[in-house]
């Protein structure tokens, strides 16, 4: 018979697949550890189970699970985590109580750079750092200093949309969640192992570790089973020390993970040991110790764009946006598709008036596949400004289809603000009642309405409006100035001189206020 041609060796393809993708016929453990590689941790773990019913001692189907557990709830811990209400309020590991401008990460900069734009141009959080391009855990949660109550610790960064969660979700270990979730009960009861007999193991010690960490969320057993292992390896093992340290971290142990940290750089310098050595630096609230880690980290592993993205945080951080900016751009000669550095270079761009090279990186986003509702409205902003009116709202409307409850207010405030643009007041306001009645909490919007109102010769609803919006966003400067320019003119000259005040809190370079103030002191001289 003729054999041969595509036809055969397309049916004998098809048929070994399918044998395959079925597991009839072959090794299960075999199989257990393919479907680890393929990173089908489900099926995986399925088939260690039915392997483990049968055979409880096996060791390397134990590692496969465990392994598979593991990597299931992975994590990349070398990031910042969002700092919940009680590390917010409860912070004790400030050096100083009244730090100077720029040295500490809950006093920025107040002072705007030569060709940077002021607060007047560029918003900021509620921690006093201006908006930066990208969103990212921490940045908006810690609070300028002695200005932190419990209200504005639970409205977090942006009141109503980001408020911060009252403890660390990720480690939070519930026995009761964890045996619901497995039948038959929890995989490994680590409260019952001989953790000596593991440290003697380093291969099975290690996935045990990373089990203890990443599933079961259990850093006091994990760092019991780290310091027996470092022991019995004679403490020259980078990696237990490394696990030691993020054991510390997580306890709240920041000095105790520090020295680990440095210990495991001496045994075994490693990227992801300068990561968590910076990260703990920015918890003890030393900005400039992160920098020189980062920095060192940088020359000792040029090209790795973690180290200059973490010192580029920490420059937006503290206000210096000119120096964040160079680093971005470092960070996209070594990877032209961070996101980024493209995001975070965009928003800089158009906020020092130039919407046009903006416009280009956003495009750039958009070609590597980003789709979602905060670059379409920024994409609309920048048409709009760089006089591109044919896909202002064209873009705006994608935004709106792509847009939930957590962004939509921003869309439509933004389209009030273009509505403002071009003259049409009326869209203007309408934009900005759909904005406050998706996010009550949206003080930017009331604060409009209430300068629309006041257009309009309503007094009283304009006043409501910015004392609404004055009590949800503390940090802004807009409403207080506005409410007192109104009491101002009403001839409430006291409200006007302390709502003045305030706003000059917020905005200490604001020249209208200082103006304003200036004006009440001579008044009230003469009285």
């Amino acid at each position: 018979p003729f054999w041969g041609g595509a036809g055969g060796r397309a049916r004998t393809g098809v048929m070994a697949e399918t044998q395959y993708d079925s597991g009839e016929g072959l090794n299960p453990v075999w199989l257990a550890s393919m479907k680890l590689r393929r990173r089908k941790y489900d099926e995986c773990i399925a088939i260690c189970t039915t392997i483990l019913d049968k055979n409880p001692y096996d060791q390397s189907v134990w590692y496969l699970k465990a392994r598979a557990l593991t990597l299931k709830n992975w994590i990349d811990d070398t990031e910042i985590e969002e700092e919940g209400v009680a590390e917010v309020l409860l912070d004790e590991n400030a050096t100083a109580q009244m730090p100077r401008p720029g040295t500490s990460l809950a006093r920025p900069n107040t002072q705007s750079q030569a060709g940077q734009p002021n607060q007047g141009i560029r918003p900021v959080t509620s921690g006093g750092r201006p908006v930066t391009g990208f969103a990212r855990p921490a940045t908006g949660s810690r609070p300028t200093t002695g200005t932190q109550s419990v209200e504005g610790a639970f409205k977090g960064g942006r009141p109503g949309t980001s408020r911060p969660v009252t403890s660390s979700g990720r480690f939070v270990r519930l026995g009761t969640a964890s045996m619901l979730a497995e039948p038959g009960g929890p995989f490994i009861n680590v409260d019952k192992l001989d953790l000596r007999k593991y440290a003697a193991r380093p291969a099975l010690a290690r996935v045990l570790c990373d089990y203890m960490f990443y599933h079961d969320h259990n850093p006091k057993k994990a760092v019991e089973l780290a310091s027996l292992a470092t022991v019995a390896a004679d403490f020259q093992d980078w990696w237990w020390k490394e696990r030691l340290g993020k054991g510390y971290y997580q306890l709240g142990l920041f000095r105790d993970a520090e020295k680990q940290f440095k210990s495991s750089q001496k045994s075994q310098n490693m990227a992801t040991t300068v990561l968590q050595l910076s990260k703990i630096y920015i918890r003890l609230d030393q900005p400039s110790a992160a920098q020189q880690a980062y920095e060192k980290g940088a020359e000792a592993f040029p090209g790795e764009t973690s180290m200059l993205l973490g010192q580029a945080r920490i420059h937006d951080a503290l206000n210096e946006m000119a120096e964040g900016v160079a680093l971005y751009k470092r960070v996209l000669h070594w990877d032209a598709a961070n996101v980024e550095a493209i995001a975070c270079l965009a928003s800089h761009h158009f906020y020092t008036d130039q919407p046009e090279i903006a416009l280009r990186f956003y495009r750039r986003l958009l070609q590597m596949g980003v789709n979602n509702t905060e670059l379409w409205n920024n994409l609309g902003l920048c048409c709009f400004y760089a006089s591109q009116y044919d896909m202002t709202l064209s873009c705006f409307e994608r935004a709106l289809a792509l847009a939930d409850d957590d962004n939509m207010a921003d869309v439509w405030y933004n389209v009030g603000q273009v509505a403002i643009g071009i003259g049409d007041l009326g869209l203007a306001y309408q934009s900005f009642k759909i904005s406050v009645s998706v996010d009550s909490n949206h003080a930017e919007s009331f604060n409009n309405l209430g300068v629309l109102e006041l257009r309009k010769g309503n007094i009283e609803a304009a006043k409501s409006n910015f004392i609404t919006s004055s009590g949800l966003a503390e940090h802004t400067f807009e409403p207080f100035y506005n409410n007192a320019l109104l009491s101002f003119k009403l001839g409430d000259f006291q409200e006007s001189y302390e709502q003045a005040g305030k706003g000059l809190q917020a905005y200490p370079d604001h020249s209208d206020s200082q103006e304003l103030r200036k004006q009440l002191r001579q008044h009230f001289t003469l009285l």
